[in-house]
């Protein structure tokens, strides 16, 4: 490897690095810092004086200097006296050698042999050797640039427009002093952040009429590690779990796992019917607040008559409060776990998924045995979800911003539902939905002939995205006429004129299909 790098290869170094957002001196610092490690440059090579480069890339000399400054400080650069600045070889002392293993130059692509190497007969067969195949299972899918589509109908993702940047990082910004660090910085092995429990159990339960001490409340990874962390704690192979049908496809698949008695419990208009099917259930899991994915909300009367047959027939309810913090309602009802009386419930909570679904920070509210052994199980999985992110939340709870954030939300997704109901009566009236009375999706049913993974291809490749509802139900033969609509994360002007998109994209495929129904 040559000492020297060509001021065209720095250019291109340079273009990889850069990234939105970044400032200046911290992509030139990137590309040194790449450059350095992925030993493009050898050990003790000079780097370009700080005007050359500066020169080179089009930026002040100054922002050249600084970032050759902090990299000194930071022993990646060796500075001599009138001589330059030089690769410090100590920084890479500690690596592995490399020696032998083939370099691919910047923007160049690996060499191609046009034949596929044989398996190496010591390779383990890990197809033999996997105990399950969680990529076998059905699920959710969304495309990973969903953000480059016009028409992102989809669901629980990320609302550029609707996140607190400033207040999210003034809260960052506090964690990040002094004191905070020495508080949080330290494993706290099992435990959690004592000030966002006390914010959890102050400021967030009490809205759902829930009211639990310390000891009652484990934070995790969101809401999907709660429902983990419960099956591998309380679910094996002879226990009988009810899932609604439809319902949360990875709440099924997690249960799945761990043992083959699953039931589906057909869902009605008021949510998970309160019959029979119960008496057959170790555990339930159930939405109440707005069911997924039709998002119905349960009534009082039937939440009552669930707790008491609860009671009657021995089960326990784990009750995901999906999407509770996001009512249009003035009179919210109260959450399954504020009726229960006799420890039936077990509640899980999200705080990240209303506007930052990527925090991943959710907590479940038990009975204190159940949380100290949730505690420990969660010890040998990851300790405890970032310190860092928990103090920062805390402080984003305790300054008020969670709850004006909510109150925003609430108002932006009643004008997007509001919206997308009138679109969908005017330019698809051959489809049913289910009315939105809050949350951010719309559970739409189209014509019986209707397949909705075909629409879903066809609008996809017109930038429109929406959610075939297929995945949702079990059984081998789901219903087909089904999709789910979010609106999380599509700009409101952008609503109807996605509908009439779609209304054109489903004329089309019901008339192609017609002919081959005949």
């Amino acid at each position: 490897m040559s000492s020297r790098i060509s001021a065209a290869m720095w250019n291109q170094l340079f273009s990889v690095s850069a990234r939105a957002g970044m400032s200046l001196q911290s992509q030139i610092r990137q590309m040194l810092v790449s450059a350095i490690l992925d030993e493009r440059l050898m050990r003790g090579a000079a780097v370009p004086s700080s005007r050359e480069l500066a020169e080179g890339l089009g930026v002040a000399r100054n922002t050249v200097v600084l970032a050759y400054q902090q990299l000194v400080d930071e022993g990646y650069l060796i500075a001599r006296e009138r001589r330059g600045y030089f690769v410090n070889g100590d920084i890479l002392a500690p690596r592995v050698g490399t020696q032998g293993a083939p370099k691919t130059a910047v923007g160049a692509e690996p060499e191609a042999t046009g034949t596929i190497a044989p398996l190496d007969p010591s390779t383990p067969d890990w197809e033999g050797r996997y105990v399950v195949r969680p990529s076998a299972q059905r699920n959710i899918v969304k495309p990973i640039d969903w953000q480059q589509y016009q028409y992102p109908f989809i669901y629980g993702q990320f609302d550029p427009t609707m996140f607190p940047t400033a207040d999210w990082r003034e809260c960052c910004q506090k964690a990040l002093t002094v004191m905070e660090i020495r508080d949080w910085a330290p494993d706290m092995i099992a435990r959690d952040d004592e000030t966002l429990i006390q914010q959890i159990r102050t400021r967030v339960l009490p809205r759902r009429g829930v009211w639990a001490d310390a000891d009652e409340i484990v934070l995790t990874n969101g809401a999907q590690q709660a429902l983990y962390l419960l099956a591998d704690l309380l679910v094996g192979a002879r226990t009988t779990v009810g899932v609604e049908d439809p319902g949360y496809p990875d709440a099924r698949n997690i249960f799945a796992i761990r043992t083959p008695k699953l039931i589906g419990l057909p869902v009605d208009e008021y949510g998970l019917p309160v019959d029979d099917r119960l008496s057959q259930c170790d555990y339930v899991y159930v939405t109440p607040s707005h069911q997924c994915p039709t998002t119905t909300t349960m009534p009082l009367a039937h939440r009552e008559a669930l707790l008491r047959r609860a009671e009657t027939d021995d089960f326990v309810l784990i009750e995901d409060d999906y999407e509770s913090e996001n009512s249009y309602s003035d009179i919210p009802i109260p959450a399954l776990k504020s009726l229960d009386r006799s420890d039936r419930v077990i509640y899980i909570g999200s705080l990240s998924k209303s506007f930052a679904p990527g925090l991943r920070l959710g907590y479940i509210v038990a009975p204190a045995a159940l949380v100290n052994e949730l505690r420990a199980l969660r010890r040998l999985m990851i300790r405890h979800p970032s310190a860092f992110i928990q103090r920062s939340f805390s402080m984003f709870l305790a300054l008020g911003h969670h709850d004006a954030l909510l109150r925003r939300l609430a108002d932006t997704y009643a004008k997007r539902a509001e919206i997308l109901s009138e679109a969908l009566r005017t330019h698809l009236p051959e489809v049913s939905f289910v009315r939105v009375k809050g949350g951010a999706s719309c559970w739409v049913q189209g014509p019986p002939q209707l397949n909705a993974n075909v629409l879903a291809a066809r609008a996809k490749s017109r930038g429109i995205l929406i959610e075939p509802g297929d995945v949702f139900f079990m059984g081998d033969a789901p219903p087909r006429n089904m999709f789910r609509l979010g609106f999380s994360s599509i700009r409101l002007e952008h609503i109807e004129a996605g509908v009439m998109a779609l209304a054109e994209v489903m004329r089309e495929t019901m008339a192609q299909a017609a002919p081959a129904a005949r």
